[in-house]
């Protein structure tokens, strides 16, 4: 199995939902336009960070990984568990590569990743957090995998409420716009988004049961955003329907790494991403 990509970015926009598709976010649109995209991906329930974050690095349900938000802040990640995340499987594939992640929410960073991945860990909050971020893109173009999250959305929507119809929550999402921004300028200036899969993506909305809170099986607290941009994704792609979960990303990654997938992850690759097959340089 063989690697599509030498590198991958996975950016995710803590409580957006899929509201970006509600307010002005010029960057987002402008790289995933250029590749795949839907509306209409799942997360998993409940609809809490540690459970949705929880479920993309390990690529199963909250029921099987065990994590909640409680969990997350105060242990470790089991080294034993039966559903390494993606970052152990890199690291496991690639003992050398560089890894990292730069999380607003320190527990994905020292609850959700496993500690034995070796990894370059930051947390601090934005804007410090995304300056960080893209100069250590610039300084180490041999980066294997970078994953960014950003909490502001969740933020607001706590404080504002949740969804389209509330300007301060709209307003901070296409403030991050420009954070994802800054991160896609130091790919490129790093020389790399030719060689790179970047996915961007949401752990949970909000507003449904309650309009400051999320957790429900709402359609509002588990629609999200997913998409992908890369070589081999043909600009344009529509990912039709509710085809794309949260817990597939950990299978999507490891596809682009050339990486066989932990067999007891219940995600997958979605049908219709990767049209073609181009070997990593």
């Amino acid at each position: 199995m063989g690697a599509i990509y030498n590198h991958v970015f996975v950016i995710g926009l803590d409580g957006a939902g899929n509201f970006i598709k509600d307010t002005p976010t010029p960057n987002i649109h402008g790289l995933l336009q250029q590749g795949a995209l839907t509306y209409q991906a799942q997360t998993v329930f409940p609809s809490i960070s540690a459970q949705c974050w929880g479920s993309m690095f390990h690529g199963v349900d909250p029921d099987q990984h065990q994590l909640n938000n409680d969990k997350a802040s105060d242990t470790r990640f089991p080294e034993d568990s039966a559903y390494p995340s993606f970052m152990k499987l890199i690291r496991e594939q690639y003992p050398d590569a560089k890894l990292a992640a730069f999380s607003e929410w320190s527990p994905i960073n020292y609850g959700i990743i496993e500690q034995s991945c070796q990894f370059e860990d930051l947390s601090i909050r934005c804007p410090e957090l995304i300056t960080t971020a893209a100069d250590y893109i610039r300084n180490n173009p041999d980066v294997k995998c970078l994953y960014v999250q950003i909490d502001n959305p969740d933020g607001a929507g706590h404080e504002f409420g949740y969804g389209n119809h509330v300007p301060e929550y709209l307003a901070k999402i296409t403030e991050v716009d420009a954070y994802v921004g800054l991160l896609i300028d130091a790919i490129r200036d790093a020389g790399i988004l030719d060689e790179s899969l970047i996915i961007i993506t949401s752990d949970h909305g909000g507003g449904g049961d309650h309009p400051r809170s999320h957790g429900s099986d709402h359609p509002m607290d588990m629609t999200v955003f997913w998409g992908c941009y890369g070589k081999s994704v043909a600009p344009g792609t529509w990912i039709q329907g509710d085809d794309v979960s949260i817990k597939d990303t950990a299978h999507v990654v490891a596809y682009a790494l050339g990486i066989e997938p932990c067999p007891t992850w219940s995600g997958k690759v979605p049908e219709g991403i990767f049209t073609t097959k181009v070997a990593a340089e």
